[in-house]
């Protein structure tokens, strides 16, 4: 069961953050999340993230805009701790507007920092450079843009509304990074007044949605609303927590969540994971459940494992319960969201890494020295498949013995209940064992607005 809710509150302010190396569809939970939640916020990361959200015949796909703007009556804010590439969320309203998606309820914080032309450049030009050591950057700009953040050189979307400030401050800037792109890159230098007029037209483009998100927030928490925080990449990829260096540059985990929107950590009632039946991992770094043969190609082919963003292929693997446990401890979750159930539907046999061996001895914690996490090699537990479709199913009771035992077992593993089980990508093929934000009692709807069932009491069914 979730815990922390508190009996004086009837709503909940819940994070959802990735398990894994992120891609673990975090953009369907918090889209069906999102239709009991009055307020969903992003806090970090940029357009190196992406969603892709299944409605009826169509699909979203999301970069910077949170999951959420697909409810008409949802708040999204994008917070102060996202970076935000304006040509390419302005590319992402068009085609929302074209798809009749409303932006109204769109709202960006006036703090988050800009990616700017340099910053592309520099990421993709630094990414050649290091060869044989590149480390799977997206070249978004990403990394560079944070960087300007921590050494105070950052134009922030205040900037760009206001003529002034940003020519003041790019003309400076603009200056100093020509210079590293020419003599350390050999790039040709960007021209200053062009970037300056390309931004502000950005600028006034984006001015009606930009506002004091933390204020907006805090307000909605004064409001009782019901807030969902929703995260991008995954907790293996977070900046001081992950698989150091082959992570993103912000905190993708419930933590980060916090400084991201600018809230305290008293707010928050309850952590939410989404993890893959199985494991994904896209770029560079250690991955030891990596299945490079078949079964790793059936992986691929059956979960469409390729980005959203970048349309890489991401590596399969078989579900890693190690980092799934470090997961769990850093994160303080609740509960988990276990996705892409289906994809294992044609498996005999399915395995599970329950612990490392490394140096002849037997691991059962996430090494965070990144040579020894290279060196670890999985030890599996082996449970039966249940090779039939899932697909269909729509509750718990509905799903073969051999798939319900494999859920048990990741719950044991990871110590952590599972409250919703996804077997496919439309919004429909959804399994609640208990709302993670209303609780058993108030079951979440379904694509038709008809109440799921929640097995929360029932013992046969927990998980």
């Amino acid at each position: 069961m979730c815990t922390k809710q508190a009996e004086s509150k009837p709503l909940a302010n819940v994070i959802v953050i990735g398990a894994q190396w992120g891609d673990e569809g975090k953009g369907k939970i918090t889209d069906l999340l999102s239709r009991s939640a009055d307020v969903v916020v992003r806090s970090q990361g940029g357009v190196n993230a992406g969603h892709t959200v299944v409605v009826g015949d169509r699909t979203f796909k999301l970069h910077l805009i949170p999951s959420g703007i697909l409810g008409p009556e949802t708040e999204c804010i994008v917070g102060s701790g996202t970076v935000i590439d304006p040509q390419v969320l302005l590319e992402e309203i068009d085609r929302l507007k074209e798809l009749n998606v409303s932006l109204q309820n769109l709202f960006i914080s006036q703090t988050a920092h800009v990616t700017m032309p340099y910053h592309r450049l520099i990421d993709k030009a630094a990414e050649e450079r290091r060869g044989k050591h590149k480390i799977g950057t997206t070249g978004r700009g990403i990394g560079p843009t944070y960087g300007d953040k921590s050494e105070r050189t950052g134009i922030r979307m205040i900037d760009i509304i206001h003529e002034e400030d940003l020519r003041k401050k790019l003309e400076w800037t603009i200056n100093y990074k020509n210079v590293i792109l020419e003599k350390l890159y050999h790039l040709p230098p960007l021209e200053p007044k062009a970037v300056i007029e390309e931004y502000l037209i950005y600028g006034d483009r984006l001015r009606p949605h930009v506002v004091d998100s933390s204020l907006k927030i805090a307000t909605a928490v004064q409001e009782r609303k019901n807030i969902l925080f929703e995260g991008a990449q995954g907790t293996l990829l977070d900046l001081d927590h992950g698989t150091y260096p082959y992570v993103t540059s912000s905190n993708p985990i419930a933590g980060g969540a916090c400084v991201g929107a600018g809230v305290g950590p008293t707010i928050i009632d309850r952590v939410i994971g989404v993890a893959k039946a199985y494991t994904t991992r896209v770029g560079e770094g250690p991955f030891p459940t990596e299945l490079e043969e078949e079964v790793g190609k059936l992986l691929g082919e059956r979960g469409a494992e390729f980005g959203t963003t970048t349309g890489r292929r991401r590596r399969c693997g078989w579900f890693d319960a190690v980092i799934g446990r470090y997961a769990v401890r850093i994160n303080g979750m609740d509960c988990l969201a276990i996705t892409k159930l289906d994809v294992l539907d044609e498996l005999e046999e399915i395995k599970v890494c329950v612990a490392y061996e490394l140096d002849g001895e037997t691991c059962h914690h996430f090494p965070s020295n990144g040579n020894l996490f290279a060196q670890a090699k999985p030890i599996y537990q082996t449970l039966p498949g249940w090779q039939q479709s899932t697909a269909n199913c729509r509750s718990l009771e509905d799903l073969p013995k051999q798939a319900l035992n494999y859920l048990h077992r990741l719950a044991e593993l990871m110590e952590v209940p599972i409250a919703i089980v996804s077997i496919g990508a439309s919004r429909h093929q959804t399994i609640i064992v208990e709302d993670p934000i209303h609780g058993p009692k108030r079951a979440l709807l379904d694509a038709n607005g008809t109440p799921v069932t929640s097995y929360h009491d029932s013992d046969q069914f927990q998980l």
